[in-house]
């Protein structure tokens, strides 16, 4: 079997929920060793967010995040047991964490400290609101304060979150990618370099892109659009004869084309409507007419004369329909990037305690042949 990228790095989970953990299942997908510590008793708090659950009992919340790893339950209040998350820490390629900042220290594991044991260590730690903060982080509160909710829901609604926990989701692609850059060259850097702080609200901000430089430069507050777009005329949602659909025009040669594709030639001829400007100073026109042709007929129809001359177009699934378009399993989730695999599916808590206290990182040379698994 072909091997993975990041075959044998070991990774030491120490975050719980979301960010973090979708963090280490991705390095796990891509062949680490993931090692994830969970409290006694009650293990990561997603285990409990449900239902649903699975007939094992596993929350499907909890699952989403965590295949490809081991369990190991200790209570790090017990100095046994931190001396025993001090030996994973002391030959581990990368520690990753999101406690409240401080926390760690008072259980006797200082970063620092640890890092100048180990010379090679890469540590992330993600907060909420910076390492100078002690706010508890939670998705929805981010969303809130890094100016999400404003821009988002219906233009005369109240503020809305999106349908995911995004914040989280980004937070913890955007550790992923600067773990594996810290990795590089790693035995040539500083602690300090070492050492990456990541913050559920930077990210947030930072995901913002165009929508924030919007901002900076024309020194204008951004608002709602519902499902239009700010900068792009025609880019949003129609309602067709029998479901709701997208057309995305993203340039003026594909505006033409949509417009020939639809049966609206008078407005692809329009010459006040040729550029994207022009369609954004006329938007109600061009939105109301688009509106009152794909409401004559079947949304498929529309697609499919849309895709043929190369117009970015779609249909409103629901989320079973676009998992059909995907390798997914009530097992071990979504399938993983391309250069991924799923091996081991998310573990019961404490599942490996007697093998990791026995063999340590060598834990996975003793594990099953992997497999996809199918423990329910």
């Amino acid at each position: 079997m072909k091997s993975l990228p990041l075959d044998r790095i070991r990774v030491l989970d120490l975050s719980r929920v979301l960010a973090g953990p979708l963090c280490t299942m991705m390095l796990a997908d891509l062949g680490a060793h993931v090692i994830k510590i969970e409290r006694p008793e009650t293990g990561d708090d997603t285990r409990g967010w449900g239902p649903p659950f699975a007939p094992d009992g596993q929350s499907a919340y909890f699952r989403s995040i965590n295949r490809n790893k081991l369990s190991l339950a200790l209570d790090l209040r017990d100095r046994g047991e931190v001396e025993l998350t001090k030996q994973l820490i002391a030959d581990a390629d990368v520690v990753i964490d999101n406690f409240v900042p401080g926390q760690m220290a008072r259980y006797g594991i200082d970063s620092g400290a640890e890092m100048a044991l180990n010379t090679s260590l890469v540590w992330c730690s993600i907060s909420g609101f910076g390492a100078d903060s002690t706010r508890p982080g939670y998705d929805f509160v981010v969303q809130a304060e890094a100016g999400w909710m404003s821009i988002t829901g219906e233009i005369d609604g109240a503020p809305m979150k999106t349908g995911v926990a995004l914040v989280d989701v980004i937070t913890g692609k955007d550790a992923a990618i600067a773990i594996l850059a810290a990795l590089v060259g790693r035995e040539r850097k500083t602690a300090a370099d070492r050492h990456v702080h990541l913050s559920l609200v930077h990210s947030a901000t930072a995901a913002l892109v165009n929508v924030a430089q919007n901002v900076m430069v024309s020194g204008t507050e951004a608002r709602r659009w519902a499902n239009a777009h700010a900068n792009l005329v025609p880019y949003q949602l129609f309602q067709a004869l029998d479901r709701p659909m997208v057309l995305a025009v993203g340039s003026d040669g594909q505006w033409i084309s949509a417009m020939r594709a639809l049966g609206l030639d008078a407005l692809a001829e329009d010459q006040t409507l040729i550029t994207n400007a022009g369609r954004l100073m006329h938007r109600a026109r061009v939105v109301t007419a688009i509106a009152e042709r794909i409401a004559s007929e079947p949304a498929e129809a529309c697609c499919r004369r849309l895709d043929a001359v190369g117009v970015p177009c779609g249909l409103v699934r629901s989320v079973s329909e676009a998992l059909g378009q995907v390798g997914s399993s009530p097992v071990t989730g979504v399938a993983p990037i391309a250069n991924g695999r799923v091996r081991y599916p998310s573990p019961r808590l404490n599942e490996h305690h007697k093998l990791i206290r026995e063999h340590g990182w060598s834990s996975f040379d003793h594990l099953p042949i992997p497999s996809q698994g199918t423990r329910d």
